[in-house]
């Protein structure tokens, strides 16, 4: 008998998940770093700013306290207290303890909760361009994932009429983001109700509303929760959040969801048997981020707008680029459809946006993220939640590689 290959070894499912492109872009950037190569990434989702100090303080504290031990598996009581608390504050939703889940990120709330619903057959609604671990999670679980394309003519708004025409009876979520990313699109209050009215034929259809950059909106632009659009629609409606984006907590893994208390239990079951609870530290600093002083939030929401409007300045001197203004996160989504078909200084032709995005990092040291890894193409996603001389040089260097292509 001839010995199995190592590959044959790993489960089918497992194979066919791909790599999340921006973790692989940026380690990309981080291999030709170490190699001493001048590289500027763009690639990754997270503020550059330092955890707020009474937030570390908060984890130190509760460490010589002795929360070093196991919690809940789907969080502390006192952190669902905060993040109940918080959804009343910034959202004017009411939620029961038995409504709140804690996870070890985002990430993992979304996972437990398509793992917790999803059978095999059941469909997905993701509207592109969507955040790149999406179609994953849900084929990971056994679902199938339907695509609906957006427009950049329409602000990449999900559209409810093409929302009507992949409704099935297999439906099971329809997944929204806003502010989204890649675009930061944000769903205004019609648009949302709207979709509801669409969903309302489908009593059936479970609702996932990622509100992740919720805090994160430019030019007086406001964050609309869905609940806020639909409350009618709050029995079948879990809003995923958490601190990571917010309160630059990336490494700390806390994320939330709230939402029905038959969902919730079910996710609690996936995480009991998966991960068990998130880090003890970490939910007692997330409780502090939750809790505390809000008032940080605004400035660096200052800082971010000025970035955005820096980075575009000098992208939009380029004629190879078109640079929409996002109006919440922290990224922007150019499109390089004026790039497709052109040849670089070495003579190669550029075919797609991962081409762009290779010429990019190879020739001016600067790591993107194509937008085929967000369901949409031509484009790249660019990260702008960098200091300002970073900043500057990144967006100068793409320009300068750019205006060097030749048709």
């Amino acid at each position: 008998m001839q010995p199995e290959s190592q590959l044959d070894r790993v489960s089918n499912r497992v194979q066919a998940m791909k790599i999340s492109p921006t973790i692989a872009m940026s380690e990309r950037a981080s291999a030709m770093k170490a190699e001493g190569r001048d590289v500027i990434s763009l690639s990754l989702g997270e503020l550059d700013f330092n955890t707020p100090e009474s937030i570390i303080e908060a984890a130190h504290l509760a460490a010589l306290k002795g929360l070093t031990r196991y919690t809940a598996p789907d969080g502390m009581v006192s952190l669902k207290r905060a993040v109940r608390a918080k959804m009343e504050r910034d959202s004017a939703l009411s939620f029961e303890l038995n409504e709140i889940h804690v996870a070890s990120g985002c990430k993992q709330v979304i996972y437990n909760a398509l793992a917790a619903t999803l059978d095999k057959s059941d469909e997905v609604v993701i509207f592109a361009p969507y955040w790149v671990s999406y179609s994953d999670l849900i084929e990971f679980c056994g679902g199938t994932v339907v695509v609906v394309h957006t427009s950049a003519g329409d602000g990449f708004l999900p559209d409810p009429a093409k929302l009507a025409e992949v409704l099935t009876p297999r439906t099971k979520w329809v997944l929204l983001n806003s502010p989204n990313n890649p675009t930061g699109a944000i769903y205004g209050r019609e648009r949302l109700r709207q979709l509801a009215e669409i969903l309302a034929a489908y009593p059936a259809v479970l609702v996932m509303a990622d509100e992740i950059y919720e805090q994160l909106t430019f030019d007086s632009n406001i964050h609309v929760p869905f609940l806020q659009a639909a409350p009618h629609m709050r029995d079948r409606v879990v809003t995923v959040n958490g601190v990571s984006k917010t309160y630059a907590m990336t490494g700390w893994r806390i994320g939330f969801g709230a939402g029905p208390s038959w969902v919730i239990a079910a996710m609690a079951k996936v995480q009991s048997q998966t991960a068990g609870n998130s880090c003890s530290v970490a939910q007692a600093a997330a409780q502090e981020a939750l809790s505390g002083d809000q008032s940080l939030v605004a400035s660096w929401r200052t800082i971010l707008e000025t970035r955005r409007d820096h980075a575009i300045g000098i992208l939009k001197l380029s004629r190879w680029l078109e640079v929409p203004q996002p109006l919440g996160a922290f990224y922007l989504f150019c499109g390089v459809s004026r790039c497709i078909g052109a040849r670089t200084p070495s003579g190669a032709i550029l075919k797609s946006d991962i081409d762009v995005a290779d010429y990019l990092l190879s020739h001016a040291g600067i790591a993107t993220v194509a937008g085929e890894a967000f369901g949409a193409s031509p484009f790249l996603r660019l990260s702008f939640a960098l200091d300002i001389k970073s900043l500057t040089d990144a967006c100068g260097r793409i320009v300068e590689a750019c205006d060097k292509l030749v048709r």
